[in-house]
């Protein structure tokens, strides 16, 4: 987490001051010895996507299970790994090399792979997209909140439990997860976090004039036509 976060001239490893032996945590003030700055790499900004068709029946991450499915799913949602409303990135980075599960279709960008989807419950799945949890796939797929764990599942292990199983083509991917994760070390650990929007209108209410006036009023535009056009 150390390396995404800062950017020094060799290695990050932290010692105790009197024993000099290696701590992997501590809450004491740090002392640094060299050059050392905090990353000033770039998070994408999501907004919170809205439902698509889920394949698994419980939050991979709460590993709380939807009694109800396949006949109800409220309360459980489907959220892109990678977002949806960025597929312009998606494209530039070249990410449907990781997929596998959908044919080599010549202007497929093969975002909707369920491959970049996890089935989550609706209020985890926010904290998903606000990058205020992350999964970290080089640590036995361990949950890691970036706030108040208010649902009790910071440093829960889903290796071998809800997230990976068998070989399971459907499962998502380590690259997006790991790209996930970095992106909420960033987002969450450099200060900002994200910003959080109205998805539910009134009726009545000027839905398009309430996006335009506004922040980051042509992602959100941008979001809403790609979400229209994928459910027709």
């Amino acid at each position: 987490m150390l390396g995404i976060l800062l950017v020094t001239e060799s290695p990050i490893c932290v010692h105790h001051r009197d024993s000099d032996h290696i701590v992997s945590g501590t809450d004491d003030w740090l002392e640094m010895i060299g050059d050392i700055k905090v990353s000033d790499e770039q998070w994408l900004h999501r907004i919170i996507s809205h439902n698509v068709t889920g394949s698994r029946w419980r939050c991979v991450i709460s590993g709380v299970v939807n009694r109800s499915a396949p006949y109800r799913w409220h309360g459980f949602e489907e959220a892109h790994i990678f977002p949806l409303g960025k597929e312009d990135y998606w494209n530039q980075w070249g990410y449907s090399r990781w997929i596998t599960d959908m044919d080599d279709n010549v202007g497929m960008s093969k975002i909707n792979s369920t491959q970049n989807g996890v089935l989550l419950r609706s209020d985890v799945h926010q904290l998903f997209d606000q990058y205020l949890l992350s999964v970290n796939p080089d640590d036995n797929y361990k949950v890691i909140v970036f706030d108040l764990d208010g649902l009790g599942i910071d440093a829960r292990v889903l290796l071998g439990n809800t997230l990976k199983f068998g070989n399971d083509e459907r499962q998502p991917v380590d690259q997006l997860l790991r790209w996930h994760f970095r992106q909420a070390v960033l987002a969450s650990m450099r200060g900002a976090g994200e910003p959080v929007f109205e998805v539910d209108f009134p009726p009545g209410l000027d839905m398009m004039g309430e996006i335009m006036s506004g922040p980051m009023a042509a992602e959100r535009m941008e979001f809403e036509l790609c979400s229209r056009l994928e459910s027709q």
